[in-house]
């Protein structure tokens, strides 16, 4: 069995915001695979079902993003899965260009306090990861603003079919060949800027409050 978790915040003012792009991919897979994810646990919205034949629950913490690691721990303890082997984590990603996918199975929190919760919670940073880029912000624009903001209209578009890219690089995952999905969804980096720009995520600073990051 595979738990299969998006981030994002709860309630209908951080619908479709850049930190809710992990809602957005579960919601894709939800869809495509007939799974209702209607049931209240664990401080999370879960749906129970089946994708190629695996068993799966579908889950949408809604302790707000900085509080995700709590719903997490308690859905892997309840349904005895190997964190480190069993659980999915989709998420949101500034340094990734709108629409990009990258694959991870393990590694620190990257500034990330939804990661950083799980990673605290679990006591290991060692799980399955779908980065889902969402932009990096202007310098102009503080970070809670940008990833509680919404997409234009140019970016809407490419994020429909990230999210689509997200819940499928999960369906690949689920068949245990990791290296193969790497090597399908996750892009090259193409110079040093964007590499570096990536590494950096490493050192931000946590700025956000526990109800909007």
């Amino acid at each position: 069995m595979f738990i299969i978790a998006g981030l994002g915040n709860p309630g209908k003012e951080y619908e479709n915001t850049r930190h809710n792009a992990g809602f957005n991919s579960i919601d894709v897979l939800a869809s495509k695979y007939n799974i209702n994810i209607r049931e209240a646990e664990h401080k999370a919205l879960v749906g129970k079902g089946y994708i190629e034949g695996q068993k799966v629950i579908l889950v949408k913490p809604q302790t707000y993003m900085n509080n995700s690691g709590e719903a997490i721990r308690e859905i892997c303890d309840y349904y005895k899965v190997d964190c480190e082997s069993e659980l999915i984590v989709i998420y949101d990603d500034i340094s990734l260009d709108v629409g990009m996918i990258r694959i991870r199975d393990k590694g620190s929190a990257g500034g990330h306090n939804g990661i950083k919760s799980i990673i605290s919670h679990l006591s290991t940073q060692v799980f399955l990861r779908i980065k889902v880029g969402v932009g990096e912000k202007d310098s102009h624009i503080d970070l809670v603003n940008h990833v509680l903001g919404h997409f234009d209209k140019d970016d809407q578009a490419v994020m429909k079919d990230s999210f689509v890219k997200a819940a499928d690089a999960s369906v690949m995952l689920l068949s245990g060949d990791v290296e193969k999905a790497m090597n399908i969804y996750n892009r090259k980096v193409t110079d040093k800027n964007s590499e570096d720009k990536e590494k950096s995520t490493d050192n931000q600073k946590d700025v956000t409050k526990d109800k909007t990051e």
